[in-house]
């Protein structure tokens, strides 16, 4: 058995995606000679070859525009944006072009592409480096939105996301690269994980945490230092924002009669208030108190000595569990 950071994993999937299928191939900003930013796609240019890990110039627009005709050509291509605050040059290829591929050519085309994008803060960068702005994919027609918290979900979901006929915006977060282990066999095989399906991480009866993403590990903290105060917390990870996986979430809510709601990105328009907007609409009368948000702020996000403001942590996610116990 060996010990699998969420990096290394992602790699797996990838080195099995190129793999298994010739029309796969990775395209971004130094995913070839230098292997990524992060190192995820360490080894694939000398395994796989230049044609297929392609080293592009620095232009978001150009990658994703490359990406969609290659895709629509019938190739795979899973495109690799440094970071969710480089992605926004590309964000009208992505709204006005990949997004809308399958619907404006009436079925004729699809775009079978990938957005792998490292998001989140933590990691002491500043402003573009560390944004979580997956709501505003969310607001995108025609694009699946799939964020993954441990090593063989990253895997998993990467294989389901590649072989998936339509757009998907794949989200890693950052700070789970090399912090999130997980044990499998040495000569572990990465399997398709499907979209729409949460988890439950962890069962109780007092509240619903529901997450997904680097906050998932603070949310487990803090479920396990709740138990000191005679609650016992059940965590919910989404996995992925479209599609979303309600009837784990509306269940889960309906049996505890509680929940808090745990996001990075900002709290305005958020993911968070979306869920409790869903909720509410389904499960209103089984709740016994108000929904509780926790997130980041409006605002951009701050320099490494404030983070530990503006990233939620167990601190934040108790008081607000305390509120909706009382």
């Amino acid at each position: 058995m060996i010990q699998l950071n969420l990096a290394q994993a992602l790699n797996r999937g990838l080195r099995h995606a190129l793999a298994t299928d010739p029309t796969v191939l990775v395209m971004g900003e130094d995913v070839g000679a230098a292997g990524g930013v992060f190192r995820i796609t360490d080894g694939l240019l000398a395994e796989f070859g230049s044609e297929r890990v392609i080293d592009t110039p620095v232009s978001e627009s150009g990658i994703v525009g490359a990406g969609l005709g290659m895709a629509i050509a019938g190739l795979r291509p899973v495109i690799e944006l440094q970071f969710l605050g480089f992605a926004y040059p590309a964000y009208d290829q992505v709204v006005s072009q990949v997004g809308r591929m399958r619907n404006r050519s009436r079925h004729r085309f699809s775009a079978p592409l990938v957005l792998r994008i490292p998001y989140g803060a933590g990691i002491g960068a500043a402003e573009h480096h560390s944004e979580s702005t997956e709501a505003l994919f969310m607001h995108t027609p025609g694009v699946k939105v799939v964020i993954p918290s441990t090593p063989t979900d990253g895997a998993g979901l990467l294989l389901s996301a590649i072989a998936d006929p339509d757009p998907v915006v794949f989200l890693e977060p950052i700070r789970s690269y090399r912090a999130v282990r997980e044990e499998v066999d040495d000569d572990w095989v990465p399997e398709a994980v499907p979209f729409g399906i949460a988890l439950r991480r962890r069962m109780g009866t007092d509240v619903t945490l529901v997450t997904y993403g680097a906050m998932l590990p603070e949310v487990l903290t803090t479920a396990e230092l709740l138990t000191n105060e005679g609650v016992a917390a059940e965590v919910i990870d989404l996995r992925s924002l479209v599609p979303l996986d309600l009837d784990t979430v509306f269940a889960s809510v309906e049996k505890t009669g509680r929940a808090v709601i745990v996001t990075e990105g900002h709290r305005s328009c958020g993911v968070g208030a979306e869920l409790i907007a869903l909720i509410q609409e389904r499960s209103l009368y089984s709740l016994q108190a108000p929904i509780q948000r926790v997130s980041g702020w409006d605002t951009v996000v701050p320099l490494r000595r404030s983070e530990g403001y503006y990233v939620p942590g167990p601190e934040r996610i108790v008081a607000a569990v305390r509120r909706v116990l009382g």
